[in-house]
């Protein structure tokens, strides 16, 4: 998969830079075959794009999930791959130091300063496709028409209420959310939506180091009373900066 840099120039015009190609510190070198491989330090930048076929969070969401899962079964090791979803996790949070130490824990390499392309200590190569490290900047918005209304409408049976306990990245503060054990995690972010103000679509649900599915109900998470629910909120794919490279690439079928 190919990714084309876009940058203005000083006369406003755009121009294209190889990713590859695009200077920057030196860390140090992996030893492969007897050659010493390039490592730089991760690049402390949300890379921008444009999906030629504008997706929604929720089939972003199952894109992505379809990767990690059946990546390790086609080439490298499973450990590498644990440790590239964790620090593209990490980046996608802007916690690049972390998600650097997890590439150094790993012996893992990056080239070119990018999760794209990657490299083990024995040489293998990893290849992180772009809709897993950043969101695109058409992405469509989820409204209550979605295709699948199901997915937020209230349950027949609501069960018992109960109490959750969110932290909220964007403004590190913690909100006791009322539920009910029968609501799906999705009619939950809409619930934290209509309280805190913060867009269901830019939300994403962390409980004890795992992603909580929209259609995944509250009492099948297994969240127990007292304990926090992470919520990072995502705003980026709505932040239009040109000062930050935009990367155009075409998403395969």
């Amino acid at each position: 998969m190919g990714a084309c840099v876009c940058r203005m120039n000083p006369d406003n015009e755009t121009m294209s830079v190889s990713s590859a190609s695009a200077s920057r510190p030196v860390s140090a070198g992996i030893a492969l075959g007897g050659a010493a491989r390039k490592n730089r330090p991760l690049c402390h930048e949300t890379i921008k794009w444009r999906s030629d076929v504008p997706l929604t969070e929720g089939q972003l969401r199952s894109k992505r999930d379809e990767f990690w899962d059946t990546a390790p079964a086609f080439d490298g090791r499973k450990e590498i791959w644990d440790a590239l979803r964790a620090a593209t996790n990490a980046a996608e949070c802007l916690d690049f130091q972390m998600a650097q130490a997890i590439l150094d824990g790993a012996n893992v390499s990056v080239p070119n300063g990018y999760l794209t392309e990657c490299y083990d200590e024995l040489g293998t190569q990893y290849k992180v496709p772009i809709y897993c490290l950043s969101y695109p900047i058409n992405i469509v918005k989820e409204e209550n028409g979605r295709d699948s209304p199901a997915e937020y409408s209230e349950p027949v049976d609501g069960g018992t209420e109960i109490f959750l306990k969110l932290r909220i990245s964007s403004s590190m503060t913690d909100v006791k959310l009322p539920v009910y054990s029968k609501d799906t995690v999705g009619q939950c972010k809409k619930k934290l939506q209509s309280v805190e103000g913060v867009d269901a679509c830019c939300q994403r649900w962390f409980y004890s180091g795992k992603l909580l599915g929209d259609k995944v109900p509250i009492d099948e998470c297994s969240i127990h009373q007292g304990y926090v629910v992470q919520v990072i909120v995502n705003t980026e794919h709505y932040n239009h900066d040109n000062s930050t490279s935009i990367v155009h690439m075409s998403l395969a079928s």
